[in-house]
């Protein structure tokens, strides 16, 4: 029997620049998010393992797809961030070509976490990868991030301002998170093992199914 993928297992494995260097996989679950949103350090927190996932000072240098293996060709996905001002216009459509691929194509693909700043959510590039991914009926976790620095009434306005935003879409789900505070890390991470486990067994997992609890 296979063991059950466990995030704390995590350990850099490649990165590519080239869809057609992607390696094997039976199962994976990406990390998107903008530019400075706290996506590096969510796989930090999630994973329990400091500076796994590279967190750079100037937002957009990161141009890599990045492969951190859980399990044997079981993989957490680092993928470039986006949204920032100053990348050139070439190298913004090549992110976008790739991404966009990536989202679309990649059968391994278990389901999306998508990172996004709770006191900006929704910026157009965020709803630009939502409707590159959820036609693949793959289940999306969005994850609030720096939700620390709202008040506890603007987390609630906040959580309750994007799920409605986001009913239509179907099989997107949604916390607030804090890198600093952990708030909502063993959700999140309930939530990916068990995509992961679902993914393996090669049955379809609901985005909602092992949320406990939307806001503690």
């Amino acid at each position: 029997m296979t063991a059950k993928p466990v995030l704390n297992r995590a350990q850099f494995h490649t990165s590519v620049a080239q869809l057609r260097d992607l390696p094997y996989s039976r199962a994976e679950i990406a990390f998107a998010g903008r530019s400075n949103a706290g996506k590096s350090s969510a796989i930090n927190l999630l994973t329990r393992i400091n500076r796994l996932a590279y967190t750079s000072k100037t937002p957009g240098r990161t141009q890599l797809i990045n492969f951190f293996a859980v399990d044997a060709d079981t993989y957490l996905v680092d993928l470039p961030g986006y949204g920032y001002a100053k990348v050139p216009p070439a190298v913004k459509a090549k992110w976008e070509g790739l991404l966009s691929r990536y989202l679309q194509e990649r059968d391994a693909l278990a389901g999306m976490v998508l990172i996004m700043d709770a006191r900006h959510p929704l910026t157009p590039l965020d709803r630009q990868m939502l409707d590159w991914f959820t036609p693949t009926g793959k289940p999306v976790h969005i994850l609030l991030s720096k939700a620390d620095k709202l008040s506890n009434s603007e987390k609630v306005l906040t959580l309750r301002s994007v799920k409605q935003a986001l009913e239509p879409l179907g099989n997107v789900s949604v916390q607030l998170f804090s890198s600093l505070s952990r708030l909502g890390a063993d959700d999140a991470t309930a939530l990916l093992e068990g995509w992961l486990v679902q993914a393996q067994q090669g049955k379809p997992q609901s985005a909602e199914s092992l949320i406990k609890s939307d806001a503690q």
